[in-house]
């Protein structure tokens, strides 16, 4: 099973470790790896698996049935990063490493991997991505918008965005980089607080032509007929905060270069928020040019 073809429910950075023969010693492994958690596409099952970002090569993938396996913390571990996969129906242990530079959402991936190894349609649970950016001006937003609950922040649903939903997206940002006074792509934004309906609105008013670019993406349950009015109150929910949190989360994994290739985007600009940005600002530069060379 290629990843590509596969819906990706999580993914994080990670290298294996392995016991030393005769000992109880974890010994982390040098490569650059990371871990995906999957839904096949041919077999609907959860899949568990380790890839090589060096050669990109998938060296492990497990198929996991609820409540059979969990995903903990190595107490024993000098680092405090190592993790176990084991399981309760056999004596398979597969130990691995986190990778990011910071420990600080360790526990957050863990959390989030042993709610998917219980249950496939587990709601993912992330810290507020603008509270982690760095400082207090990373809130961008002139306009007051309701508040939402903790409780609908904490439920957000895993990043299941497709490729053509990430072209729109791309479109979107596109046209926002060539307005004046766009956000820079600087990497402590947060895509919350550039996709917001105070950004959105002029947008749309001077693009309309996006707009019905956008009906084929809505939800197929909409109570009203797509349209600009529907797409205003789109943007102003909760649910699309969500999904703007999720792929802002998913984003900042380092995860999504192979995702962003289908943009036409250079897969480093899947390696973060900033990186995105820049990516566009960079395409819409270009796209630009070579409309001035053509006219």
């Amino acid at each position: 099973m290629s990843i590509p073809n596969a819906e990706i429910l999580l993914a994080f950075k990670a290298g294996r470790a392995f016991r030393r023969e005769g000992s109880s010693i974890i010994e982390p492994s040098p490569t650059k790896g990371a871990i995906y958690l999957t839904n096949g596409v041919e077999d609907g099952l959860l899949h568990f698996i380790w890839r090589n970002r060096v050669t990109n090569d998938i060296e492990e993938d497990l198929i996991l049935f609820p409540f059979d396996a969990s995903f903990v913390k190595v107490s024993q571990s000098p680092s405090g990063r190592v993790y176990v996969l084991k399981f309760s129906s056999s004596n398979q242990r597969h130990f691995f490493w986190m990778q990011d530079a910071s420990s600080a959402r360790d526990a957050e991936f863990a959390e989030n991997v042993n709610g998917l190894l219980q249950d496939p349609e587990y709601d993912m649970r992330w810290s507020d991505p603008s509270a982690s950016a760095a400082g207090p001006q990373a809130s961008t937003s002139t306009t007051a918008q309701p508040a939402e609950s903790s409780s609908t922040a904490e439920s957000t649903s895993g990043f299941q965005a497709t490729p053509e939903q990430l072209a729109t997206l791309s479109q979107m940002l596109t046209s926002m980089s060539g307005r004046r006074g766009a956000p820079s792509a600087t990497p402590d934004l947060s895509l919350i607080d550039i996709l917001t309906p105070a950004n959105l609105t002029p947008l749309f008013n001077s693009h309309p032509e996006l707009i019905p670019a956008l009906f084929p993406h809505l939800p197929p349950d909409l109570p009203v007929p797509p349209s600009a009015e529907a797409l205003q109150r789109i943007i102003h929910s909760p649910q699309f905060r969500a999904a703007v949190a999720n792929f802002d989360q998913a984003l900042r994994t380092g995860m999504l270069g192979g995702l962003v290739r289908t943009l036409g985007l250079p897969e480093e600009a899947g390696a973060g928020v900033g990186p995105f940005l820049r990516a566009i600002q960079e395409q819409a530069d270009r796209e630009r040019e070579n409309s001035m060379d053509t006219d």
